[in-house]
């Protein structure tokens, strides 16, 4: 990552107990080298035990990344970046109203049959994915299901936060009282805003 990109993502970033003087052995490695391998093989595909020289040794950055995934530090990450670039732009930390919406992806041959599917109506042999989005369209929630899964279907759908009171979604299907309950959502899950902007101004705070 850029020395720009590093110093947002530092800003934000869970500090090692070792730092606050809580115990722990200090790491090895500094967090941007680690991060950059984690986002190289992410990005690459190559295999864990064959990064470029440039990088520490496999082993460790393999450990660095399954802490981060074992702690949840990877989300809690996003999650403070994502806050800092709503207050930055002058909005609460956290939404008051979310869109939802699914899209289905063709999946390669590796992905089992047990997470994967046939969109019939997308004609798409893979995966569907539902997100939720606040109004500056940054990620909230995501759940990856098979594609042969329906976009209405509320088991598919992701677990909204109680801080985001307004869902509107962009697929149609009606929801009951059963789903709006189950998603812990004060307010009523609707359709997505129409051009009156009646069911929710765009750039709700």
């Amino acid at each position: 990552m850029t020395d720009a990109e590093w110093s947002e993502v530092r800003a934000v970033m869970p500090v090692p107990a070792w730092l606050l003087k809580r115990g722990g052995r200090p790491e090895a490695y500094c967090h941007r080298t680690m991060l950059d391998a984690v986002r190289y093989l992410v990005d690459n595909g190559v295999k864990w035990t064959a990064p470029p020289v440039d990088f520490p040794y496999w082993r460790a950055v393999y450990d660095f990344f399954r802490r981060w995934r074992a702690y949840d530090y990877a989300r809690e990450l996003y999650e403070r970046l994502r806050r800092s670039a709503r207050q930055r732009a002058g909005r609460n930390a956290e939404p008051s109203a979310g869109f939802i919406d699914s899209q289905s992806v063709d999946a390669s041959e590796t992905v089992g049959e047990d997470s994967r599917g046939y969109d019939g109506g997308k004609s798409r042999d893979g995966r569907k994915r539902h997100i939720l989005t606040d109004t500056d369209g940054l990620l909230d929630a995501a759940a990856p299901l098979a594609a042969r899964v329906a976009a209405n279907d509320v088991q598919g759908e992701p677990q909204i936060k109680p801080q985001v009171p307004h869902v509107f979604r962009a697929f149609a299907g009606l929801f009951d009282e059963t789903a709006a309950g189950r998603h812990r959502c004060p307010g009523a899950l609707d359709r997505y805003p129409d051009a009156s902007g009646e069911a929710l101004p765009y750039g709700a705070p």
